[in-house]
């Protein structure tokens, strides 16, 4: 082999990784793992040699995963995921029931898709799924009610991350916009990030505005901006065959990036939980 071959990471250095990922502390990981807090790092400085990056900042109260750390974690989730599901072909499938918290602003395929074949690889798993604003999601985790969910916001958010995408201004194709009268918008009328972007984008940069639809959902509002009553702002794979992007020319705000994080509960079942990871993380990559 050429010594400047990189040879894959094995299962065991991967499982190392995700745990110290998780817990942000090497001494919890090691606990977790059942091993000595030397034999962690031991394996964690392998991975990162046979990776030849970084993968964590390290500072007084523990570590955190850095931009290639980030990158990495889903790769490995998936890679963990997918040796699980080899493994287990022969073993029992795995049973109990899982609730699982997605936003409405995904693409509505990506629901579909995900707990589609999380339902067909898993017939012995029953699925709660409650889909709205993320915004109550990381307490409902807390709580328990949710033992996953996908979050997503304006700036990056603690748990795995999932995807990054751009959010636009858009309105109906046949809509004209008037410069010189306030931008009427189609706003959510919830306690969600979604429906400060617009206006604080607007208030900005000194753009007048004014509230034309107010909508509780995600398919109320493209709804209505594909019916003209406003223009909106949408993640981009939200967007349809019924609306327009509307480009700088048209004199409106940059906007912030849609950060999306998936985030599990400490105690809820982990093969429940990997699987409908793995599931989510599926859909997403092959949209």
């Amino acid at each position: 082999m050429n010594k400047f071959e990189r040879v894959p990471p094995n299962n065991d250095l991967l499982k190392t990784f995700v745990e110290i990922a998780e817990s942000e502390n090497l001494t919890l990981a090691a606990t977790r793992l059942n091993r000595t807090q030397s034999a962690i790092s031991v394996q964690l400085r392998k991975l990162e040699e046979t990776l030849r990056v970084p993968l964590f900042d390290r500072h007084a109260r523990g570590m955190t995963l850095n931009d290639k750390g980030r990158q990495f974690l889903p790769a490995a989730r998936r890679a963990l995921a997918e040796l699980q599901r080899t493994t287990a072909l022969f073993d029992q499938p795995i049973t109990g029931s899982i609730a699982v918290g997605i936003p409405d602003d995904f693409d509505d395929m990506i629901l579909e898709t995900a707990l589609a074949e999380f339902a067909a690889q898993n017939p012995g798993v029953e699925i709660t799924a409650q889909s709205g604003c993320t915004a109550h999601f990381p307490d409902a985790v807390k709580r328990g009610e949710l033992d996953i969910a996908v979050c997503s916001g304006p700036q990056s958010l603690p748990g795995e991350a999932l995807s990054v995408e751009r959010s636009v201004w858009v309105c109906g194709l046949s809509y004209v916009l008037d410069s010189d009268t306030p931008l009427p918008l189609a706003i959510q009328h919830r306690d969600c990030w979604w429906r400060d972007i617009p206006s604080m984008a607007l208030e900005a940069v000194g753009k007048d505005w004014k509230p034309s639809y107010r909508s509780s959902s995600f398919s109320s509002l493209r709804a209505a901006i594909r019916a003209g009553l406003g223009v909106g702002v949408l993640p981009a794979g939200s967007v349809d065959a019924g609306m327009r992007v509307l480009a700088a020319a048209d004199d409106l705000p940059p906007l912030p990036l849609a950060h999306r994080v998936i985030m599990v509960r400490a105690d809820a079942p982990k093969a429940l939980t990997s699987a409908m990871a793995a599931a989510i993380q599926e859909a997403v990559q092959r949209r």
